[in-house]
């Protein structure tokens, strides 16, 4: 069992384990016990009645939250001619080809998220080993392998985040930072419910939500009443 700091055992007394928050209530104590001497990001974690082992029930895409992450992405853009200066017009902080290719062959890594036009796949393809693991590969359902370069690289800028439901089931994403008024985390909340519960695959029976948890960086988490996200 692992072992917690004075600070993180003290927030955990200030949590009734046995309730379930409504929504509101939950992410206003975890942003009040975030006491942390950074800013804290705040994460939702939500346990989907799905089986990842069945492709038509792999949730995953991106959604752009309406007030951002509180965290500024570097975006890489493999894209050659017009399009590069699009990309470079729009904002990204790397743009390249062949180059960005070799650069990552030799372990270079400086970025948050990729984005590549569909001509380029071919040789994104040959590190798609190297970007894979990592989570940085294009995807055209996360809208991350597209022409429209401009739109994508702005997204990634303005707050757009990639969710994608693991193998036991539960997607981890981030809505904010601890030093967001409380409206806007609910704002962001309620974003990623909303595109949770529209991605509900035909196939998945029973109940959809089964739990959701909010938490900050260093704090405990918080359980949220499943019915009262649903309402």
């Amino acid at each position: 069992m692992p072992k917690h700091g004075k600070r993180y055992l003290d927030s955990l007394k200030e949590i009734n384990r046995q309730n379930l928050y409504e929504p509101a209530q939950a992410l206003e104590l975890v942003k009040n016990l975030a006491k942390a001497k950074f800013d804290e990001t705040i994460e939702v974690a939500v346990k989907l009645g799905v089986d990842p082992r069945h492709a038509d029930q792999q949730i995953r895409g991106a959604v752009v939250l309406p007030h951002g992450t509180g965290k500024t992405r570097s975006v890489l853009v493999f894209a050659k001619g017009e399009k590069a200066k699009e990309a470079e017009a729009a904002g990204a902080d790397f743009v390249g080809a062949e180059d960005m290719v070799e650069k990552i062959q030799g372990g270079w890594f400086g970025f948050d998220v990729a984005i590549a036009t569909p001509d380029m796949m071919g040789i994104v393809g040959k590190i798609g080993r190297l970007l894979g693991p990592k989570g940085l590969m294009p995807n055209p359902k996360t809208g991350t392998v597209t022409f429209d370069i401009e739109r994508a690289v702005k997204e990634v800028k303005a707050g757009k985040i990639e969710y994608r439901v693991d193998k036991t089931s539960i997607i981890h994403v981030p809505i904010g930072k601890a030093s967001f008024d409380l409206d806007k985390l609910v704002e962001n909340f309620k974003t990623i419910i909303e595109v949770l519960i529209k991605a509900k695959p035909a196939s998945a029976k029973g109940q959809y939500i089964k739990s959701v948890v909010v938490s900050s960086t260093m704090g405990p988490g918080v359980k949220i009443n499943p019915l009262k996200v649903l309402s």
